[in-house]
């Protein structure tokens, strides 16, 4: 059995530990969302990437889940005497990441190359492959006008309201060869249950990436997500903010409506048990299952009934 999911943020990643939990060591390929990346003092950090790369290697920051267990904050102390803006929090350690990434990008190597070389120093088995080696970058456009979306998220706390968004780039990116290949390998394909809009929503923006799944369920690839609402309400994020604002239902209905045609099963909430008929009329079957993460066992229990429900 070849994996492979799309993830961002927290939720995906805490999925991709379950998955790399139960699956043969080389059998999962994690595509992550590059629309959140963004340069800070001159370093460029790649979030999503980096949230699943340290939960993978067990390092990630369990309260947080973003981030390293036990960091310091030397240098960013230090850059605040320095007059320096420091609102985007780095800890040492996770500096050192950005050193080196930036570093071996200057030097002319590709993101996905960098990235993988990252995870092997870190020891991870499975393979995270940024969704494309083109910079796309995602904005959302608030009353007062476009923000960077590190602006929105971090700088701002989530405050404003969305009204809209846009993928810059994403019209010129295409998949890596690694992703194609993923793709053409999987047998099993995992929407995580990451902001639908703005962690999902930048890979499928990736020009050729949905017609790349369509035809991977031509070939027989089965394929399943996973909501990220449970009870009307976003687990960790501002997901459920964002569906109402942009006009989408506040479900995980409305989260499957956002997935119809590209998968075969959606995993729900017991919570949400009422809405598997609403799903399946979507066309696609409900899995009703507890689909809320606290630990490590929880994470293989919903990786492997996700599995399974595919055959």
């Amino acid at each position: 059995m070849t994996v492979v999911a799309l993830a961002g943020g927290v939720g995906g990643a805490r999925l991709c530990e379950g998955l790399q939990a139960v699956l043969p060591p080389g059998d999962l390929a994690v595509v992550v969302n590059t629309g959140d990346d963004t340069e800070r003092h001159g370093l460029l950090v790649c979030p999503d990437h980096d949230t699943v790369l340290y939960t993978l290697a067990g390092i990630a920051d369990p309260t947080q889940g973003w981030g390293i267990a036990g960091e310091s904050w030397t240098v960013m102390d230090r850059l605040a005497e320095l007059g320096e803006e420091t609102w985007f929090r780095l800890g040492d350690r996770d500096i050192a990441t950005h050193i080196a990434r930036t570093a071996r990008l200057r030097a002319g190597a590709r993101l996905t190359e960098v990235s993988l070389a990252i995870q092997a120093a870190l020891g991870v088995r499975s393979r995270i492959l940024p969704m494309s080696d083109t910079p796309v970058r995602t904005r959302v456009l608030s009353d007062d006008g476009w923000l960077a979306f590190q602006d929105y998220f971090v700088r701002l706390r989530q405050a404003p309201e969305v009204r809209a968004v846009s993928f810059d780039g994403a019209d010129d990116a295409e998949p890596t060869p690694e992703v194609v290949g993923a793709l053409d390998a999987a047998s099993i394909l995992v929407i995580c249950p990451s902001n639908p809009i703005v962690s999902v929503g930048p890979i499928l923006a990736i020009r050729g990436l949905r017609d790349a799944i369509r035809g991977a369920r031509a070939r027989g690839v089965r394929t399943a997500a996973v909501s990220p609402i449970v009870g009307g309400k976003a687990l960790k994020g501002p997901a459920d903010r964002m569906l109402a604002s942009l006009g989408h239902e506040v479900s995980a209905v409305g989260v499957a409506r956002l997935y119809a045609g590209l998968v075969d099963v959606f995993v729900i909430d017991a919570e949400d048990a009422a809405l598997a008929p609403a799903v399946e009329d979507l066309g696609m079957r409900a899995l009703v299952t507890d689909t809320i993460m606290v630990d490590a066992g929880a994470r293989a229990r919903v990786a492997r009934e996700t599995l399974a429900a595919l055959g």
